[in-house]
């Protein structure tokens, strides 16, 4: 019986060992793929010389720290993946029997703007590190930050944090107050649900969650946190 198990256990470690390899090297050659054309270091200048880009000293403090509690709050401590997030999310997805939860830091889901889809794959994921390893090599925190907050949807046509300011909001994006810049830092999750056009109620909701979160970071005190819903009476 023991000789069984043991069998099995290492049929088990060699099948995940296998599985590793093929999708490590099917996310490479994806990778190769995507950064054929256009390197890394290319497409980040691209992105940074686009008329909507904003800089970080062009953002509100609390914008920041509100994307960066609710998305990556490990962002400044690990070197673009999260092993933390990154197990829970493995566990979750065991648990339901589906891939619905990514575990992606800021940094992943920069790769993942730059580069690739929205396709729940498993090389995809793989493929997401080779560009994490190239962007977390290159670039300062801040720089990666900056980078992700000029390239995610933001719904209703919005693929950059000063678009989504000056459409939402009618402003530039250092103008925005303390309860716009934390409604803003909310809709990436799911621009369909959250965007403040489709449903204020559910805007709001999710806003709340940041603020949240950013109570739970240290970001904020509670008592900041509703000094910030009280602007929306």
């Amino acid at each position: 019986m023991k000789k069984l198990l043991k069998r099995l256990i290492l049929l088990l470690l060699l099948a995940i060992i296998c599985a590793g390899a093929y999708f490590t090297a099917a996310g490479y050659v994806m990778y190769k793929k995507a950064t054929q054309a256009i390197s890394v270091v290319q497409k980040v200048k691209e992105v940074r010389t686009e008329d909507c880009y904003t800089t970080l000293d062009q953002i509100p403090d609390i914008y920041e720290d509100a994307v960066i509690s609710v998305e990556d709050h490990r962002f400044y401590k690990h070197h673009g993946v999260d092993v933390i997030a990154l197990g829970r999310a493995l566990v979750k997805n065991i648990q339901t029997m589906e891939f619905s939860q990514g575990g992606s830091t800021i940094t992943q889901q920069l790769a993942k703007n730059l580069f690739f889809t929205n396709e729940k794959k498993i090389e995809r994921k793989a493929a997401e590190l080779f560009v994490v390893y190239q962007l977390e090599k290159n670039y300062a925190k801040d720089v990666i930050l900056e980078l992700y907050i000029n390239t995610v949807y933001y719904g209703d046509g919005y693929y950059c944090v000063k678009d989504a300011a000056k459409g939402y909001f009618n402003k530039e994006p250092a103008e925005m107050t303390d309860y716009e810049s934390t409604m803003l830092a909310g809709i990436p999750n799911a621009p369909s649900v959250y965007a403040p056009t489709k449903n204020n109620d559910l805007a709001q909701k999710r806003q709340e969650h940041v603020l949240n979160r950013m109570v739970k970071c240290r970001a904020i005190t509670k008592e900041q946190k509703q000094k910030i819903l009280a602007e929306a009476d």
